[in-house]
């Protein structure tokens, strides 16, 4: 005789004797039973109540004739658990009506993801019907519904039959476009942005996920919603084109902000900024602001402009800074323009800054120096997550250069790359390699400046060594050299869903020949704490060159 799951557990627990027995318990099972029942027993219960408990819990893993016996001794409960046959999927019969392509449904349910031959569990059973109707929502049946299901079990032969029954409802189109709550901008604002849907298109579910996440990230809108329109699905069982409605609530006019903080690299630090999204009326996104850190104090102030046609998006800016940095002196001035641009995978800007600095290092003479620089950055990412990735790579590149002919003191060619990578180890723990790689190609250093030069050492970097401790000495100061060569490796352990534990060595240096490549290296161990920002990192390194323990503390999220 059948028995449908939902009807089972009720019917034996009714035949279970009245048992009340009382004290400390200890589980007696086998290792994956235990693990899966320990978080939820109690240390003390009535064997009535642990019977039951145990019971409902092996029986959403698939073992609905467990054997359950108590031994009482003193004051322990010996609790003895054998689960039996764990039950088996032997068939599954899937129905999927409405107006939907035999080739579409066939393939829905080839991929059904709880098949013929897997044990039954619960959650497994729940995910298996979530996906399917998940893919009809997501591909033009924007009102798919799972009529019914039902999970047949039979405990004797430990077998279960599956069936669910889901309705397609109409092929949905989209129809015209409708904008709310737009009051000081254009709609030809969000058609800048919208690259992805048009009217006429299949509905697809991650193309308006798309544009949401689109609009949502702009400076311009602090909430979107893109949703076909309700009504409109509602009144209709038939209609093919439905129109889409973008609604969004703008962000203030204007918006002033201080904070304070400390950083390992540059101590501590106070922060004002003005930020406007509609310069001009123009809907230029202006972020002006004073940073003043310990070690580092910068004015600045960009202008971004909204996506081109090509989907290009401009700026400019301009800044003044000053730092005093491992016995080096610098006041920079710098403007420039940029363009990034999204192209497929790869990630493209093009940039032209001209900066004058004049530097002044402890014990050595000072000099100024001017440079306009076009360069070009490419960066490929291939991650899980780009906030917290598990699994993934991020690849950069950078070439960029200056002339004596064109405003600049120095003729140089400046290349760059980096990489990062993130390998699983086990379902939660990660490595973390990195690696860095910089020449500018130059007669000397002299006449260009710090920016298209190489210092390294501190937090994302070096670890054992102070900021930008490791580079070419001048006098008593540390400046950048012509070379770079960082590589590093990390290993995170996670002790739970927020904090982890982290052992880390890198090497590295930054020298004005390759003879005088001798990589500094740094180890330690370190903590890590999941930020809504991104992991944070703590980290105690040692330096073997410079013989110190120095304390970092960073935002870990790839470049």
């Amino acid at each position: 005789m059948l028995f449908p799951a939902r009807h089972l557990l009720p019917i034996l627990f009714a035949l279970l004797p009245p048992i009340v027995l009382a004290g400390e318990l200890a589980l007696e099972a086998p290792d994956e039973i235990a693990e899966l029942l320990n978080p939820y027993l109690p240390e003390e219960a009535s064997g009535v109540e642990l019977q039951k408990l145990s019971r409902e819990i092996l029986s959403t893993e698939g073992y609905f004739s467990p054997m359950v016996s108590f031994v009482q001794k003193e004051d322990e409960l010996q609790l003895k658990i054998d689960p039996g046959t764990r039950t088996l999927i032997t068939q599954v019969n899937l129905t999927v009506d409405g107006k939907i392509e035999p080739k579409i449904r066939d393939e829905m349910i080839a991929g059904w993801a709880l098949p013929v031959g897997q044990p039954f569990r619960q959650a497994d059973w729940d995910r298996a019907k979530q996906q399917l109707l998940g893919e009809l929502l997501a591909n033009d049946f924007a009102g798919a519904k799972l009529l019914d299901s039902e999970a047949e079990i039979d405990p004797p032969n430990a077998s279960a039959r599956l069936t669910a029954h889901y309705a397609s409802g109409p092929r949905y189109r989209i129809g015209a476009l409708r904008i709310e709550g737009l009051e000081r901008y254009d709609p030809e604002l969000i058609a800048r942005y919208n690259r992805m849907i048009e009217a006429g298109d299949p509905y697809r579910e991650d193309k308006l996920n798309a544009l949401q996440s689109t609009l949502q990230a702009t400076p311009y809108f602090s909430s979107v919603s893109v949703q076909l329109d309700q009504e409109a699905l509602a009144g209709n069982d038939e209609l093919v084109d439905v129109p889409l409605v973008i609604r969004v609530r703008e962000r203030p006019s204007h918006r002033l902000a201080f904070g304070a903080g400390v950083s390992s690299n540059t101590g501590a630090r106070v922060e004002f900024n003005y930020h406007t999204p509609n310069l001009f009326r123009q809907a230029w996104a202006m972020d002006a602001g004073i940073r003043l850190e310990q070690k580092k104090q910068l004015a600045y102030s960009d202008i971004f402009f909204p996506p081109d046609e090509k989907n290009r998006r401009h700026s400019v800016g301009a800044m003044a800074e000053n730092t005093y940095i491992e016995g080096l002196r610098s006041d920079r001035t710098a403007i420039g323009v940029q363009s990034v641009q999204q192209r497929g995978s790869i990630e493209q800007r093009l940039a032209l800054q001209w900066q004058r600095e004049y530097l002044e290092p402890d014990g050595a003479e000072a000099s100024t120096s001017k440079a306009l620089v076009p360069n070009v950055m490419w960066t490929w990412r291939k991650v899980d997550n780009v906030l917290d990735p598990h699994q993934g790579i991020v690849l950069q590149a950078q070439i960029g250069g200056a002339a004596k002919a064109v405003l600049s003191d120095q003729n140089f060619i400046r290349l760059y790359s980096r990489y990062q990578q993130f390998i699983p180890l086990g379902r939660r723990d990660t490595l973390i390699l990195h690696g860095e790689l910089g020449y500018t190609i130059a007669d000397s250093r002299a006449g260009i400046p710090q920016d298209y030069l190489f210092r390294t050492g501190g937090s994302s970097s070096v670890r054992g060594y102070a900021y930008q401790s490791l580079g070419v000495a001048d006098g008593d100061a540390t400046v950048g050299g012509r070379y770079l060569g960082v590589f590093s490796a990390e290993a995170t352990h996670w002790l739970n869903d927020d904090w982890g534990i982290a052992a880390f060595v890198d090497t590295g240096d930054a020298v004005d020949s390759r003879q005088d490549l001798k990589p500094a290296v740094g180890y330690g161990l370190g903590a890590r704490w999941r930020s809504p920002a991104g992991p944070l990192g703590v980290d105690l390194a040692y330096g073997q060159r410079s013989n110190e323990f120095h304390l970092h503390f960073s935002l870990a999220i790839p470049f």
